[in-house]
């Protein structure tokens, strides 16, 4: 019997596929745990449609990522900071680039996505924005002193 799964289950696959399982397991495990439902005509076309729209969104998302990319790329992002005359009060942390960008650039970047060496003295520093897997910009940090 084919069936639809509902949600991931361990050992048959992820959500949404359909898969092929005797009649008992899905008669008595699948159906009363709804984890799955048979995988009727109307249950299969819309599995389809809704697959193809998140593929289109996926799409979408890398577009916009790339797009992001583009306009971030090679661009100098200035965050002022409190310091003596060699080193900084502290570290310039990922959320202060993350602030300083919006400022600059408007885009709303999370800085969870931020990854950067420790900041502690001024100068330039190098980088990395993950605005979608396998797509990243570098960008330069450039820690002035605050006025």
């Amino acid at each position: 019997m084919e069936v639809i799964l509902l949600q991931d289950v361990k050992t048959l696959g992820k959500k949404n596929q359909i898969v092929k399982v005797s009649d008992g397991y899905a008669r008595n495990f699948l159906f009363p745990k709804k984890l799955a439902v048979e995988a009727t005509a109307v249950n299969k076309n819309a599995v389809e449609i809704h697959n193809k729209a998140e593929e289109d969104k996926r799409k979408a998302e890398k577009a916009r990522a790339e797009e992001d990319k583009k306009s971030l790329e090679n661009r100098v992002f200035t965050v002022k900071a409190k310091g003596s005359s060699t080193k900084l009060f502290g570290a310039i942390t990922s959320k202060e680039i993350a602030d300083a960008i919006e400022k600059e650039s408007g885009l709303a970047i999370d800085k969870k996505k931020i990854s950067v060496a420790n900041i502690k003295t001024y100068g330039e520093y190098t980088a990395e924005v993950k605005l979608y897997p396998e797509t990243a910009a570098k960008i330069t940090v450039h820690v002035v002193p605050e006025e």
